[in-house]
């Protein structure tokens, strides 16, 4: 994926970490892990880079699915994935 010229937005950047997060979660419905790791840690790397006003604004229940819900699974303490 080619690198963005401009930085995003606020408004964008909001959007992009969103849209992320449902790319990562429509991953793991259809049981693509990998995928799904993915797009998970660069959402996190997006949404890190947010003020605390900024992660007001992405709706409760993609912000509890990026923390909490998908760190049980792909968090540190599990063991990674094995390479091919």
């Amino acid at each position: 994926m080619a690198k963005q010229e401009a930085p995003l937005t606020p408004e964008a950047l909001i959007k992009e970490v969103c849209r992320r997060i449902r790319v990562a979660r429509s991953y793991w419905d259809a049981h693509n892990n990998a995928a799904c790791r993915g797009e998970r840690d660069r959402a996190l790397v997006l949404y890190n880079t947010l003020s605390k006003e900024q992660k007001d604004q992405i709706p409760q229940v993609l912000r509890v699915w990026l923390r909490y819900r998908s760190e049980k699974y792909f968090g540190l303490h599990r063991t990674p994935p094995r390479s091919h």
